[in-house]
């Protein structure tokens, strides 16, 4: 509860927030919560721990619902999140792995209350709920050195025996550790006491250090207080991801417990309200996210209010809501006006999403296995016309020279050398170590290039090579690996060249619709400040182009492109993934007047015009169709 806050400063905050967009699917589903969730075993938990998205619920500060000494007991809220909790575990609902309380289960600690708490958490040890509980300061009095409790006698470790989840409590009682499943991994829950003696600190440490590869979240009814305004119902309210700071004894925990434990990355604190957020720097350099959830202040002491952590490791993003079960499960019409209110909690404090790099922030103690380099014999598939790869030629960081060369692996000698535009850097063009994380070969080209003015480096196959006189009409593959700078710019690097086939259409008897004759016959390029992927080519069983167009790849991130005809239609793949422009014109084989490819070089009428800007990785062509498990990336 907020009464005797040591009452942060007030802040104004100049950063406008830049909120990433919430998942439609985790945040705007929610409506009238049914009884029980379609295909869920009602009254029976149960999660997914293997999903890659998973929900964390929260309970903030229940006091009001449980103040037995003036005869005040109103449980209803609470129990319709807890049921909430249970139907909606699995893949049937949100997948509820864990629910943490964050303290201050009643208003008076007395011993009446926590008989009441006790009857309503049954309903989650009945139905095989794993959760943690803390002791927040209108439970206890003092540090966790006080002795027994009605607090300690109904919500110790005693209640946790059986679990599964528990991992286990420090002398005194009050401090418990939890670890859960979820992404196929376990997670460690710190549910610490409202005040943490040198001892118990000294037990979470332990903890922490017997669990060296667990992710950890840390639970403490206070951490954290705001740095704005005393409104009952706050709204828009400076920076709305950071409008928090640490209390004095906030600081004790940092400096105890969070400060040197990278492992902690996310700290939850119920207490004071309104709600609010930080991130704060640890020893490390990383990230911790400082939270406050408290909604006792308001309608029915909060109705039960749920805070959702939704976790999504493919997308990379905690999707965070706050909604009430217990209004939820009514029917809107037979609401009143503060239940109308309270239902679904919107402003930026209550419901936001926080991009997370799951693998980087964790990689300190949970590295990232990386998938060793494969040999080109073994992705020298049946009908490889040829194969470049950038490893075992220049050192790292080295300018490419003129007297290197890129042996074609195929061994179809279809070999590159470079060229460059004169007057060009000697490092336009450098061998690097940076390449896609399921590239075959470890290495990429790093191309400096560009069209305002006219420079860079790029490779060209040789006159006689046979790749020059290659028409595909049995269909063909092409793959490669590409990255986009960040100081890509539309006017200088747009419609840069990955791969092209020399030769102007005009000269290969091409006309009719979206014709230009002085474009090459064939190029794989990015496009002008959308920075899509585009594979324009005139086939032999037309004369007029077929484009493959991709949606925009954002910069500094590797991508897998790969070209695919089947002998009458070519798809285009981004990291092995059909994109939605994908003409359905008969495409057969690729036009040739026996001239040279070029790899990040483009010409126009001839003459060449742009250099590619960024990173290219492995190049294969295949003389057929591959299917997607016959990918590089595979």
């Amino acid at each position: 509860m907020r009464e005797n806050q040591a009452g942060p400063n007030r802040r104004s905050f100049l950063r406008t927030a830049g909120l990433a967009g919430v998942g439609a699917t985790a945040l705007g589903a929610l409506g009238a919560v049914p009884a029980a969730a379609a295909g869920q075993d009602r009254g029976r938990w149960r999660p997914d721990g293997e999903s890659r998205q998973f929900t964390v619920a929260v309970m903030p500060d229940t006091q009001y619902l449980y103040w037995g000494s003036q005869n005040s007991i109103n449980p209803e809220p609470q129990e319709a999140s807890f049921r909430y909790v249970i139907e909606r575990s699995g893949a049937q609902g949100d997948n509820v792995v864990f629910l943490a309380h964050l303290g201050d289960l009643t208003q008076d600690a007395d011993a009446t209350s926590f008989q009441a708490v006790d009857r309503m958490f049954r309903t989650l040890d009945s139905a095989g709920v794993a959760y943690s509980v803390l002791a927040g300061n209108h439970d206890v009095s003092g540090d966790d050195t006080r002795g027994t409790t009605p607090y300690l006698e109904t919500m110790g470790p005693q209640r946790f025996r059986r679990k599964k989840s528990f991992v286990g409590a420090d002398a005194s009682g009050y401090n418990t550790a939890h670890v859960f499943r979820a992404a196929g991994r376990e997670w460690l829950l710190l549910a610490m006491d409202w005040r943490t003696s040198a001892a118990g600190f000294a037990w979470a440490n332990d903890v922490i250090k017997r669990h060296p590869r667990l992710p950890v979240i840390l639970t403490c009814h206070e951490i954290v207080a705001p740095t704005y305004g005393d409104e009952v119902y706050p709204y828009e309210s400076g920076d709305p991801e950071n409008n928090a700071e640490l209390t004095g004894y906030g600081q004790t925990v940092w400096d105890s417990l969070v400060k040197d434990n990278d492992q902690i990355f996310l700290a939850l604190n119920g207490h004071y309200w309104p709600s609010g957020r930080m991130t704060k720097q640890n020893s490390a350099g990383h990230d911790v996210h400082l939270h406050i959830t408290n909604y006792q202040n308001r309608y029915m002491s909060g109705g039960g209010m749920l805070r959702l952590y939704h976790f999504d490791l493919d997308r990379n993003t905690i999707d965070v809501e706050t909604v009430s079960p217990w209004i939820l499960e009514k029917d809107p019409a037979e609401r009143n006006r503060l239940e109308a209110l309270e239902s679904r909690l919107t402003t930026s404090v209550d419901r936001f999403s926080m991009p997370f790099d799951f693998e980087q922030r964790f990689s300190g103690f949970i590295p990232v296995p990386v998938r060793p380099a494969r040999p080109a014999a073994k992705v020298l598939v049946p009908g490889t016309l040829a194969y470049w790869r950038f490893d075992g030629v220049g050192a790292n960081g080295s300018p490419v020279t003129a007297g290197q060369r890129v042996r074609d692996l195929s061994g179809r000698g279809n070999d590159l050398t470079p060229q460059s535009v004169t007057g060009t850097a000697p490092d336009a063009l450098v061998w690097t170590d940076d390449h896609h994380p399921d590239q075959p070969g470890h290495a990429a080209l790093r191309f400096t290039g560009g069209k305002n003015p006219l420079h860079g480096a790029y490779l060209t196959t040789g006159p006689r090579a046979p790749l020059n006189t290659e028409t595909f009409e049995r269909g063909y593959t092409i793959e490669t690996f590409v990255k986009i700078p960040r100081d890509w710019d539309g006017g200088n690097n747009g419609n840069m060249p990955v791969l092209v086939r020399r030769g102007a259409a005009g000269d290969a008897g091409k006309h009719g619709k979206n014709t230009d004759p002085k474009e090459p016959v064939a190029q794989l390029m990015t496009t002008n400040n959308g920075r899509e992927v585009q594979f324009n080519h005139y086939p032999l069983s037309q004369t007029y182009p077929t484009t493959n167009w991709s949606h925009g790849l954002p910069e500094d991130q590797w991508w897998h492109i790969a070209v695919v005809n089947d002998g009458h239609h070519t798809k285009l793949y981004v990291e092995s993934a059909l994109v939605a422009d994908n003409p359905s014109t008969d495409s057969v084989g690729i036009a040739s007047l026996g001239l040279p490819w070029l790899l990040g070089g483009h010409e126009y009428g001839g003459a060449l015009d742009n250099v590619f800007h960024g990173w290219i990785g492995d190049v294969r062509i295949v003389g057929r169709a591959l299917r997607l498990e016959e990918f590089l990336t595979r």
